[in-house]
């Protein structure tokens, strides 16, 4: 991976990089942080929602004083393939910025936007063999990022070992936004859209017994909250399937950066009793 700049924050180091992805076929780009002292550390991923790349996420959460004091790496990476020739929309919720964590199977997408495989397989490789990590690992994210880091922790139980979300996209396949990203990148069977649904994966029963709690923040003046992200289907498949998910509505608070912001500190903390623990 190439450095592109470094900062020192809260005592730990931030790093900007960017690789060639085998598994995109494109330039991918993420950040580090890594906290101080000698490691290793275990490792929380964040995956950032619609539109966002990976300095979203780096700039406006402030979550390193809260990682610098558990000893938590924690990686952001972008939420597309991007460049000259990867597949595009004009719409904002679609394309570029818009992967939704899914490997494409439709094209024009399938060449470029494979998310899972990249997250859960190259991502995953690359940072441990750079960085001092434990290989033990927890995954959150916002909004359409939050619905990756739900269906990819339900659906990869062996790579993570705590959960959380923010304001996620809680079951894509009863959506506006998940509706028309899944059929784009996965096409009109709506059988292969339900590996890629919380509420859906949830209320089955994967990965029952693997997640002690599941951490959610939600903010109940969230404009998108009723038509796109529908918290309360994530909650009635728990309480089916015996999953325990905190759901905390957060008076007054709404989609944005400052939401995460107020909130982030307890995600780090939760991940951390169990990444460490």
């Amino acid at each position: 991976m190439e450095t592109l700049k470094t900062h020192v924050v809260h005592g730990g180091t931030l790093r900007y990089l960017k690789h060639d992805s085998p598994t995109t076929g494109t330039p991918m780009t993420l950040s580090v942080f890594v906290p101080p002292g000698e490691g290793p550390f275990p490792v929380l991923i964040w995956l950032s929602g619609l539109t966002c790349t990976e300095d979203n996420f780096t700039t406006k959460a402030g979550a390193y004083a809260a990682a610098a004091e558990h000893g938590i790496i924690v990686v952001a990476p972008d939420t597309s393939p991007r460049g000259e020739g990867v597949a595009d929309d004009d719409a904002w919720d679609l394309g570029q910025g818009a992967g939704f964590y899914v490997d494409a199977t439709e094209a024009p997408w399938a060449k470029h936007f494979r998310m899972e495989s990249y997250l859960t397989g190259e991502l995953i490789a690359l940072v441990d063999a750079a960085f001092p990590t434990t290989k033990v690992r927890g995954i959150s994210g916002h909004s359409m990022g939050g619905h990756g880091a739900l269906t990819l922790a339900l659906n990869h139980p062996e790579l993570f070992q705590s959960v959380s979300a923010f304001a996620p996209i809680a079951s894509p396949t009863r959506c506006p936004w998940g509706e028309k990203a899944l059929g784009a990148y996965l096409g009109d069977d709506q059988r292969a859209w339900a590996r890629h649904d919380a509420a859906r994966l949830i209320e089955a029963g994967t990965a029952h017994g693997v997640y002690d709690e599941i951490l959610i923040d939600q903010g109940d003046a969230d404009p998108f909250l009723a038509e796109q992200l529908k918290p309360e289907l994530l909650v009635e498949a728990a309480k089916a399937s015996g999953q325990k998910i905190t759901l905390r509505m957060q008076p007054g608070y709404d989609h944005s950066y400052f939401f995460m912001a107020s909130f982030i500190a307890d995600h780090v903390a939760f991940h951390a009793r169990r990444l460490k623990g």
